[in-house]
């Protein structure tokens, strides 16, 4: 027999796949890094620009006010 044949006997004869709750925390495991990966996807493609350029504006808002405030006393 070649390594080939008794490799494959050794994997046949100790089929040790995983228990039932091992599968339920693989299972949650991927859940869990599948769900942060998508959070961190949205957090840096929508939430964060839309925070950035809403400060940029309330800056832009409060300094023109600011100016016509100055303008007035």
């Amino acid at each position: 027999m070649g390594k080939i044949e008794k490799l494959l006997i050794f994997v046949i004869q100790n089929n040790d796949m995983f228990e039932f709750d091992q599968y339920l925390g693989f299972l949650a495991f991927l859940s869990i890094l599948t769900i942060g990966f998508w959070l961190m996807i949205f957090l840096l493609t929508f939430v964060i620009p839309y925070w950035l350029i809403g400060a940029i504006r309330e800056r832009i808002k409060y300094g023109k006010h600011r100016a016509i405030e100055e303008t007035k006393k």
